[in-house]
């Protein structure tokens, strides 16, 4: 018996055994599963748009010491509220007072020198009329006259140094806040440049958040600058970390303009007033701001189904059958649904729940 004989009639014994088989055993019939279903249609919604962010005071300001010196007095506690001009430390001002002396000194001989100079050329002009000096001599003791002179103008830009750098040991608020933590200690040598504390302006808070790239990038499409962002942005509201929401309302005042290199973002600034003081710099929660979407495509994230970087959904036909389409949407910002840009149509039906469990040509029964 040749191979190719053998081969048939095994595969026909396997039919024989198949059909004994379906005579007497029942099969399973075929199950169908149950999804929530929606037909596409354009709608206009408001949905909010929430964006993590950061409060600071729109007046925080950074005390550093301008000189170096002995840190003699602290007038301020941590978290103390003060006033623009009050008095925060208090640099040790003898080092500062003798550099003033010296300034005034300078200043004093500058204008004697000057004073003789210009007695000698007043005198060098008479005999030069004369005719009993030369021109040379006289021109000479004109230009001795103008050095003193400048002197005299350099030795009082030391004087206005000196002060200046006196006024610097008494370290003042420049703004109504609130006293952040109080570094130094009584005794330290401050160095030019040491940090001394914080002063958080609390009459009025930015809560700063980041637009990414595509944002922006629409934002500019859309409008043609930032700039307008500011001015048509409806009031925004500020939620904190428990969930509640912030009673004032605030407004975009500010866009850094710039995107930073390593997050591919411009920061956006946001201020509220602060009236009972509710708000604190470094706290943390959401901004959230109101957008209407016009004329859009709604669908539940529940009809979603992400691979990698690319988006679907399940069209249901009207075989029943579901079959996947790729789609652009974006997100609305309230966590339960998203605009369809592209990729489905008006009165397309698609599997609105349950989608992540759909499999292609899956049959569809609502």
């Amino acid at each position: 018996m040749n191979l190719h004989l053998l081969v048939k009639i095994f595969n026909a014994a396997c039919v024989c055994s198949a059909m004994v088989l379906t005579g007497c055993v029942k099969l399973p019939e075929e199950q169908h599963t149950s999804y929530e279903t929606l037909t596409l249609s354009r709608e206009t919604v408001t949905a909010p748009q929430v964006w993590s962010a950061t409060v600071r005071g729109a007046g925080d300001v950074s005390i550093v010491s301008r000189v170096t010196g002995t840190l003699n007095e602290i007038r301020v506690k941590d978290g103390q509220r003060v006033k623009a001009g009050d008095v925060l430390f208090v640099i040790d001002r003898r080092s500062a007072e003798n550099s003033l002396a010296h300034a005034q000194a300078d200043l004093q001989t500058a204008v004697a020198n000057r004073e003789n100079a210009r007695l000698e050329a007043e005198s060098n002009k008479e005999l030069a009329e004369q005719g009993i000096i030369s021109d040379y001599l006289l021109r000479k003791s004109l230009n001795t006259l103008q050095s003193a002179e400048a002197q005299v103008t350099q030795a009082q830009a030391a004087i206005r140094d000196a002060e200046l750098n006196l006024s610097f040991c008494t370290i003042k608020s420049p703004v109504d806040g609130l006293v952040g933590n109080i570094i130094p200690r009584i005794g330290d040598v401050i160095a030019e440049g040491t940090m001394l504390t914080r002063v958080a302006g609390v009459n009025e808070m930015e809560a700063s958040f980041s637009l990414t790239e595509s944002q922006v990038h629409a934002l500019v499409s859309e409008l043609g600058s930032l700039e307008k962002v500011k001015k048509i942005a409806p009031p925004m509201t500020f939620r904190f970390k428990d969930g509640s929401e912030y009673s004032e309302k605030g407004k975009i005042t500010s866009l850094s303009g710039m995107v930073d290199q390593q997050t591919g973002s411009i920061t956006c600034y946001v201020t509220f007033p602060n009236p009972k003081g509710e708000l604190f710099s470094g706290m943390q929660g959401s901004v959230i701001m109101p957008i209407e979407w016009e004329n859009v495509m709604l669908i539940p994230l529940t009809a979603v189904v992400r691979i990698q970087n690319k988006v679907l959904v399940y069209k249901v036909g009207k075989d029943s059958l579901a079959t996947g389409a790729l789609v652009e949407i974006e997100e609305l910002g309230d966590g339960t649904r998203a605009a369809i840009l592209s990729g489905a149509e008006v009165g397309e039906t698609i599997v609105a729940k349950g989608a992540a469990n759909v499999h292609e040509k899956d049959r569809v029964i609502w």
